[in-house]
């Protein structure tokens, strides 16, 4: 899938989790995405919030499916994350590789990083389980 096909599809079966993102970048196994500073992402003592981190991360993983598997069923079985740094209070960057990909799972790594700082917020690896149908 494109970058646009995924945006859309993100739009017509998840309408909810439309917005959160957009992607920069869509390449062979890798991907740029940033998510636009909203005031609710912010945790106490003004910094991004580690629920906002995980989801950046594990959409990063979830597009690049998307992207090389098409609209498969997939879901997450494990997210591990390191936070590095306190996020600032601006736009969120994930820069997400695929690392394998294989008949019923893939991972991928992601680093996420503060809107014009080089050194990167968060670190995670993200599993997937992907569930091809046996259909007649």
């Amino acid at each position: 899938m494109t970058a646009e096909e995924i945006e859309q599809f993100i739009r017509d079966q998840f309408p909810g989790a439309a917005g959160f993102s957009r992607i920069e970048a869509l390449g062979e196994g890798t991907i740029r995405l940033r998510v636009p500073y909203r005031d609710r992402y912010l945790r106490p003592g003004g910094t991004l919030s580690g629920p906002t981190l995980m989801t950046l991360a594990d959409t990063a993983l979830y597009y690049l499916l998307l992207a090389k598997l098409g609209p498969l069923h997939m879901l997450t079985t494990n997210l591990n994350i390191h936070f590095l740094h306190a996020p600032a209070a601006k736009d969120l960057l994930a820069e997400g590789r695929l690392l394998r990909v294989g008949s019923r799972s893939a991972v991928g790594d992601v680093l996420m990083y503060s809107d014009g700082s080089p050194d990167p917020v968060a670190q995670a690896t993200v599993s997937y389980a992907v569930i091809r149908s046996s259909a007649p």
